[in-house]
């Protein structure tokens, strides 16, 4: 039980003498003192070491594999020899600075180019027909009544996300490949067979479909988590007032998932330069590096398939620079628009 401080005076020594206090009255008061949201370091640690421990190994594996890894982006500006000596430190060791050398070399590279480019055409074809799909499907599972019809739609939706790229890619060559079911059906109807997987003109709609078909169940969690948290007094307050479905939905419903669209939205953007290496790497040689060539699979094919590590490192590392510069640029429209983005302001 906490006691407060109490002067007690004796009429014998005629001395004034306090009583011991409590740790958890000091701690209160010091609190109090700081005010609301002023709490010292030792104060925060001691109240959030739990969590900070339950934090440890992520942390610990983002150092480890996430930002350590930046420290070889000096190869950038060698002419790195990996055979040089066993230990890949050593080897940047002993490599020759060439400075921009390999920069000055990308730029003036076609193939480069042509691989940005086909890294921006498929991004926006993604943006515009992959990104809004999860938000209309969450917003049709959630206009669903019954929970067990629910239940089965999302588990529906989900399952494709666990399949890997190999086996999204054999379906979609087994329906509209050479000899793949549409192939057959035009034919049997007279017509000539198509062979859209080799296709390089409707290449950036395949992988769209691929990936839409892979991954948007698996998006509407988000989405779902965030229609989970509109209270329903809006909804009925929005009915009172004579409002039907459409306008509960424009009113109600999209406000409460503008803050997680924009967030996703610059997390996307910041992702642009990131379109699916594997992905796109089994269908590259399918339809050629002049359609099927993006700047992951460039930086593949320099670094391990033809051993020019410094030029590869070059490339990644102008990606990531770029990268950085869009997540910047979306979380300030971000900003401009009313919404908190990635970070405040």
């Amino acid at each position: 039980m906490s006691h407060s401080t109490v002067p007690r005076t004796s009429a014998e020594a005629g001395t004034t003498v306090e009583s011991p206090v409590a740790s958890d009255d000091v701690t209160g008061a010091r609190e109090a003192r700081r005010g609301p949201g002023k709490l010292g370091f030792r104060l925060r640690f001691r109240r959030d070491r739990t969590l900070l421990l339950m934090t440890l190994p992520a942390i610990v594996l983002v150092l480890v594999f996430n930002y350590l890894p930046i420290l070889g982006n000096v190869v950038a500006f060698q002419d790195y020899d990996p055979y040089v000596s066993d230990n890949g430190i050593v080897a940047m060791l002993h490599s020759p600075f060439v400075g921009l050398a390999n920069f000055q070399e990308i730029f003036g590279d076609s193939a480069f180019w042509n691989a940005v480019q086909n890294t921006f055409v498929l991004f926006f074809v993604q943006l515009l027909l992959f990104f809004p799909i999860p938000i209309l499907l969450a917003l049709l599972i959630n206009s669903v009544v019954r929970p067990r019809v629910r239940a089965v739609a999302q588990a529906v939706l989900y399952l494709p996300h666990f399949f890997s790229w190999v086996l999204v890619i054999a379906v979609f060559q087994q329906m509209f490949g050479g000899a793949g079911m549409l192939a057959q059906l035009l034919r049997q109807h007279g017509y000539n067979g198509i062979d859209i997987m080799t296709d390089p003109h409707t290449f950036p709609l395949l992988v769209t479909a691929q990936s839409v078909w892979k991954d948007a169940g698996w998006g509407i969690i988000v989405f779902l988590a965030a229609l989970a948290s509109v209270s329903q007094d809006l909804y009925e307050a929005a009915a009172m007032d004579g409002a039907g479905r459409w306008r509960r939905m424009w009113h109600v419903t999209l406000p409460a998932l503008r803050p997680v669209v924009a967030l996703l939205l610059v997390l996307r953007v910041g992702d642009a330069l990131t379109v699916g290496f594997e992905q796109i790497l089994l269908q590259r040689d399918a339809v050629g590096p002049d359609a099927g060539e993006v700047l992951d699979t460039f930086v593949w094919w320099n670094g391990v398939h033809n051993q020019d590590f410094g030029y590869a490192a070059a490339a990644g590392l102008i990606k990531g620079v770029v990268s950085i510069g869009l997540v910047l640029a979306a979380n300030k429209v971000a900003h401009l628009l009313g919404e908190q983005g990635v970070y405040k302001k």
